[in-house]
């Protein structure tokens, strides 16, 4: 099983989800960036690192939201999501074709990957 990291970033009561790019694993969906957790790696310290690559943004960590296991058949793995907020940078995609900031009681209505879907499911029920 492979630990990824996730997070779910709010501004203005809206949660930031961004879509894979052509090319990547999980293409065409919609998902809170995230990633891989690296061996001796905290999870907060990973989604932090994560983020900084892929999206040119630091962020506050503000608690932990929730855990996912999903078996996509060939790799298994555990979503580990955390609830925080940008506090500086801009934006830039590396792996993501396109980001959106979203009503957290809109996300229902996007695609995506099947490990966030608990999330999903949980701010439409439960909100922020």
């Amino acid at each position: 099983m492979i630990d990824v990291v996730a997070g779910i970033l709010i501004d203005n009561n809206k949660v930031l989800i961004a879509k894979r790019k052509e090319g990547k694993s999980m293409a065409g969906y919609w998902e809170f960036p995230g990633g891989k957790v690296e061996s001796e790696e905290k999870p907060e310290d990973s989604l932090i690192r994560e983020l900084r690559e892929e999206m040119n943004i630091k962020i506050d960590i503000d608690k932990k939201f929730g855990e996912s296991i999903y078996d996509y058949g060939n790799i298994e793995i555990k979503l580990i999501a955390f609830l925080g907020k940008i506090i500086e940078g801009n934006i830039t995609l590396k792996d993501h074709d396109e980001y959106r900031w979203v009503d957290y009681k809109d996300l229902d209505k996007f695609t995506f990957s099947p490990a966030d879907i608990s999330f999903v499911k949980k701010l439409c029920i439960k909100g922020l």
